[in-house]
């Protein structure tokens, strides 16, 4: 099985990048092949460099308050790229209601802080094992 790509950013003006980069070396020590664009990046950035880095994933860390606005842009965005195949999660500090909206408009699971980097390797394991079977029932 080839490994899972996932693409690590910080989307807007949140300058807190630590959490991001406990959460790239953990799915990098996990196997996983992880590219972290670093601090300030916009979702127009996020999703071009998830395309032409062929990622599987794609995990937002995001402090801001501004989740409601830049997951949906992402998922807009690799939408408009035609690349609906992308898992986007994530995590910060996002109340639980807006969670479940960001669910509801195509955002995979999402963490908040003090969740294992446990958690977040199982789920995307997990989707990922789920994806991949997905594919080959299609290309039989």
């Amino acid at each position: 099985m080839r490994p899972i790509r996932v693409l690590v950013a910080k989307p807007g003006l949140d300058g807190h990048d630590r959490g991001a980069k406990v959460v790239a070396a953990a799915l990098r020590d996990a196997g996983m092949e992880v590219i972290y664009t670093g601090l300030h990046q916009t979702p127009e950035m996020i999703a071009t460099a998830a395309v032409q880095e062929d990622v599987d994933v794609v995990g937002l860390s995001i402090l801001s308050g501004a989740h409601m606005t830049l997951f949906p842009r992402v998922r807009e965005l690799l939408h408009e790229q035609g690349r609906d195949d992308i898992l986007i999660t994530g995590g910060g500090i996002i109340p639980k209601e807006d969670m479940e909206e960001l669910h509801r408009l195509g955002v995979g699971q999402l963490f908040g802080p003090g969740t294992p980097t446990t958690a977040l390797i199982e789920y995307i394991r997990e989707w990922f094992a789920e994806h991949e079977r997905q594919d080959a029932a299609l290309n039989t």
